[in-house]
């Protein structure tokens, strides 16, 4: 009796670690990710324009169809990057995902920025050379400290009219984004 008690307890217990590791693997083994959705986008170190979602089709990335966005995938290994425009006169919202789609930063015109988007995005190696005054950055700008050398960038425009939302597209098309090497400072 007690032994059969033992395999079945062993045998649960096993069970739930076979399916702990299965659980925890899956997500490694998956082909179509966040990050694969927008590597085929090639938005590789530009802003490219995502189609407008249609209500009732298809929404693999869960977007809103009343907003405009605009993703820029960086690799900061490269180098800083820097993400530069005019934002439209509206709620606008930029975010930085890690390669798993995670938000590692967020802010929004309602912060205090306004209308202009002027914000580097350095990896800790380069926080570091900023820190020493060894990069020389444009004042004014927002510097952001990214964990992840693999990021993507997403931008979010909301048009209050949709009679708008090509224009605000237009203006969204025209935003720079991707690694710039800045001068080095001055000796």
């Amino acid at each position: 009796m007690i032994r059969t008690l033992l395999w079945l307890l062993g045998g649960a217990m096993l069970g739930g670690i076979i399916h702990l590791v299965v659980i925890l693997t899956l997500p490694a083994l998956a082909e179509d990710t966040i990050w694969t959705r927008i590597a085929a986008l090639k938005a590789q170190n530009k802003m490219v324009i995502l189609p407008q979602v249609v209500p009732g089709e298809p929404n693999p990335l869960g977007l809103d169809p009343d907003v405009a966005y605009g993703v820029c995938q960086i690799d900061l290994n490269a180098g800083p990057a820097y993400l530069s425009g005019i934002m439209p006169d509206a709620f606008w919202s930029v975010a930085l995902f890690n390669k798993q789609g995670i938000i590692t930063y967020s802010t929004t015109n309602r912060d205090g920025i306004g209308q202009t988007l002027e914000m580097g995005i350095f990896n800790a190696d380069q926080t570091r050379l900023l820190a020493q005054q060894q990069l020389d950055i444009a004042e004014g700008l927002l510097v952001v400290e990214s964990v992840d050398d693999d990021i993507f960038v997403l931008v979010r425009l909301a048009p209050p009219h949709q009679a708008m939302r090509q224009r605000f597209e237009d203006e969204l098309a025209k935003v720079k984004c991707g690694i710039k090497t800045p001068a080095p400072a001055p000796a």
